[in-house]
């Protein structure tokens, strides 16, 4: 039997979503809080969330949730109170621009949550029962000062909802992420404080790590609420820093010993206090990202994540400047900024940018949702059709030279060649200059924005297992994978581009990394052989690996990091509206702007370069050669989307170089992953970019700006530069890869 806690707390959720059930229309809403003045981020101020929130409030895209949804119908009531709606005889304000879309979607209406399959990263519930002393919250007026303090707001628990069906609120009383998606540890004074986003401070009273774990989960109300609909709530993150290290005592740095096996060794104390208090840790034990867990509560998990920067679990290749590190040094209130940031623009961070890359899609695309049985009416678990969702067989053209499934298949050392590999990736290209270019004082390198992200955009991918085409099958464009197909054929000094016909000797090739001619059959990913019929030549595939349910998978991943990145741009002055010179004195002016928001960017960058890389993680040593490594248990191990990926990257930048040189004789000289270098009659991409009469970029070349997939200023050097560099470095050096502006080496994005 219920007790009597359990009847009120009921009856409370029926009489609150009674009370909720009707608010004004969204374009009522807009009325009334222009009406009052208020601008939408007064609005989500008060209400404790975003401003796009609001904005999806008032466009119809969203509706609120509790615990917001109570006091936004009280706050709409009472402006209704005083700014009644006009008569119809009165004129009405004129409808106001269309709100932009909200990068992140607040969690909708779901059915109760039901297991997902595990995550790279260990996954599990985490901690409840501890000490229920009330935090104090402060706002901080400079980083590194103590604010004064004053103590929090009561909050009201969500409830659970009271009426049935898909359209109900969420079952579960999930926490109100009010501080944030994560927080910093660190010691202020005598106790210890959480630094979250925002500029709020919380006093810690926890003494250990577990008392911290299970206040995080009572009383810290951090987390961040699930990307789509069918997905799961976002665990608190806690950013250990020295300080608290040494308080709560831990190492600061981890011994050789436990560096080389990634975690604290089982024997140490603060291992041993977390098992007595009944804390259960994953597979990785206690590392640079340790989770920390108790067995869920219904649908509501109980799990905390530890990130330890000084055990390695930011490395300064994603994170940080590599030339002049800031985080180890950071005040804890600037690191609760740069990540926390990095966590509402992209998602909360999950282990390195390349691991939380990889979460991301599934962040998005969910395998798995709950789905009432029509007979019985309960709940069940059922995949989502837009999701990778199980494992498939692997193909063996694709998969790299450790999988299991070459075991035996080729001699030991043996080199496998393009028609036993699918081999494409980004270009690694540089040639000798002609003459002519010789006579140009400058080499100008230009770089592709986010060009994994934009390469991802509207590609289709495939979410089955393969398909085993033989006897010379017809290649169709439309099916994504593998073909086996000679492109040695393939001439580009006959390739007609605006009417005329280009030098192929100063062109790379299309189909291979080093831009070297095929030299017979190969693997190649679909949008590469696509991209030889686009330029007017038959292919005859040999034969195929395909997949025959497709679709866009990984759409919402790249708009979510473009809004991410632009967004980031903008604050640090740079937006989509600035062309040509004005860009260019803006994007030199941002490298000085904010040195955190500098690294966010970084880090965003590194997300969608490394996301990307996952789907094709390779066995770093964790197991023998020829032995099953743990990223081919995930569904997304899909080394065919990253090919294709590639191949997009690819054959994309082909396409403009093609474009170019046509509208202005200009080849490059060489290329490095997304960075592309020409000889220039002047320092500035301005220089030799083609422009129609009108000051627009001819059609189909490379444009200044800042979106994805457009190109921005790298750097420039001198011809004579190059020709040292040559002379140097023999015919080995891709001068792409060392043309920048702030002196450091070029890796792409």
């Amino acid at each position: 039997m219920p007790t009597q806690d359990e009847l009120f707390s009921a009856v409370d959720a029926l009489l609150e979503e009674v009370a909720q059930n009707d608010l004004p229309s969204p374009a009522e809403r807009r009325r009334l809080r222009e009406a009052a003045g208020l601008s939408q981020t007064q609005v989500a101020a008060a209400l404790a969330t975003r401003r796009e929130t609001v904005a999806s409030w008032e466009s119809g895209k969203n509706e609120p949730r509790p615990p917001q949804r109570a006091a936004y119908a009280r706050f709409l009531e009472k402006l209704a109170e005083r700014f009644p709606a006009p008569s119809p005889e009165q004129p009405t304000t004129p409808p106001a621009a269309a709100v932009p879309p909200e990068p992140a979607q607040p969690r909708p209406p779901s059915v109760p949550v039901l297991p997902q399959p595990a995550p790279p990263i260990s996954e599990s519930p985490a901690p409840g029962n501890t000490q229920q002393t009330s935090a104090q919250q402060r706002a901080v007026q400079q980083p590194g000062e103590r604010p004064t303090a004053r103590p929090r707001p009561k909050t009201t628990p969500r409830k659970p909802s009271a009426r049935p069906g898909p359209s109900a609120p969420p079952a579960a009383a999930d926490p109100c992420f009010e501080n944030g998606p994560l927080a910093v540890i660190d010691v202020d004074g005598d106790q210890m404080a959480a630094y979250c986003v925002g500029g709020l401070v919380l006093d810690v009273p926890a003494k250990n790590v577990a008392a911290l774990v299970d206040w995080t989960l009572t009383e810290g109300r951090l987390g961040q609420s699930r990307l789509h609909r069918h997905g799961r709530d976002a665990d608190p993150v806690l950013v250990l820093t020295p300080a608290a290290l040494e308080r709560y005592g831990l190492p600061v740095t981890l011994s050789p010993e436990e560096r080389r096996a990634g975690r604290l060794h089982e024997h140490h104390k603060v291992v041993k206090q977390v098992k007595r208090a009944e804390l259960q840790l994953t597979q990785l034990g206690f590392g640079p990202w340790a989770r920390l867990y108790r067995d869920p509560e219904g649908a509501r998990r109980r799990c905390v994540q530890l990130c330890i920067p000084t055990w390695g679990a930011l490395p300064v290749e994603e994170w940080d400047d590599k030339n002049d590190p800031r985080l180890p040094t950071m005040p804890a209130a600037d690191l609760a900024r740069f990540l926390g940031t990095y966590a509402e623009r992209v998602m909360t961070p999950r282990g390195t940018t390349a691991v939380t890359g990889l979460e991301l899609m599934t962040a998005l695309r969910p395998p798995t949702r709950a789905e009432k049985d029509p007979e019985t009416g309960e709940f069940q678990q059922a995949f989502n059709t837009d999701a990778l969702t199980e494992l498939y067989d692997v193909v063996e053209c694709e998969v790299p030279d450790e999988h299991p499934m070459l075991k035996g298949r080729f001699a030991r050392h043996h080199q496998r060649t393009p028609a036993e590999m699918l081999l494409e990736e980004p270009y690694d290209w540089c040639r000798e200059l002609t003459d002519d270019e010789c006579m140009k004082p400058y080499l100008v390198a230009i770089d592709v924005n986010m060009a994994f992200a934009a390469a991802a955009n509207g590609l289709t991918v495939g979410l089955n297992g393969p398909t085993h085409l033989t006897g010379n099958p017809r290649f169709d464009p439309a099916l994504p994978g593998s073909w086996l197909v000679d492109l040695s054929h393939v001439d580009l000094s006959r390739v007609e581009v605006g009417g005329r016909t280009l030098d192929a000797d100063r062109l790379p090739s299309p189909f291979t990394p080093r831009g070297d001619r095929p030299e017979g059959p190969a693997w190649y990913a679909t949008p590469t052989v696509a991209y030889a019929v686009e330029l007017g030549f038959e292919v005859a595939p040999i034969e195929a690996y395909v997949r025959t349910r497709t679709g866009r998978y990984l759409d919402p991943w790249y708009k979510r990091l473009r809004d991410a990145y632009i967004a980031t741009m903008a604050d640090l002055g740079v937006s989509t509206a600035l062309e040509g010179e004005e860009f260019l004195h803006a994007m030199a002016r941002s490298r000085h702007t904010d040195p955190t928001l500098a690294l966010v960017l970084k880090a965003i960058k590194a997300t969608a370069k490394g996301g990307i890389g996952k789907l094709r993680q390779r066995n770093r040593g964790q197991v023998p050669y020829y032995e099953p490594w743990p990223a081919l248990a995930r569904p997304t191990w899909r080394p065919d989307i990253r090919a294709a990926v590639l191949a997009t990257v690819r054959v994309s930048m082909h396409r403009k170089i093609m474009k170019t040189a046509a509208a202005t004789d200009l080849y490059p000289v060489a290329i490095g992953t997304d960075a592309l270098v020409y000889p220039s009659p002047g320092p500035s991409p301005l220089d030799f970019l083609p422009y129609t009469p009108e000051g627009k970029p001819v059609p189909g070349t490379f444009r200044l700006g800042v979106s994805p997939g457009m190109i921005k200023h790298q750097g420039t050097q001198t011809v004579l530069w190059a020709e040292e560099q040559f002379e140097q470095h023999g015919g080995v050096f891709n001068i792409a890869n060392h043309i920048k502006n702030d002196g450091t080496t070029a890796e792409g994005e």
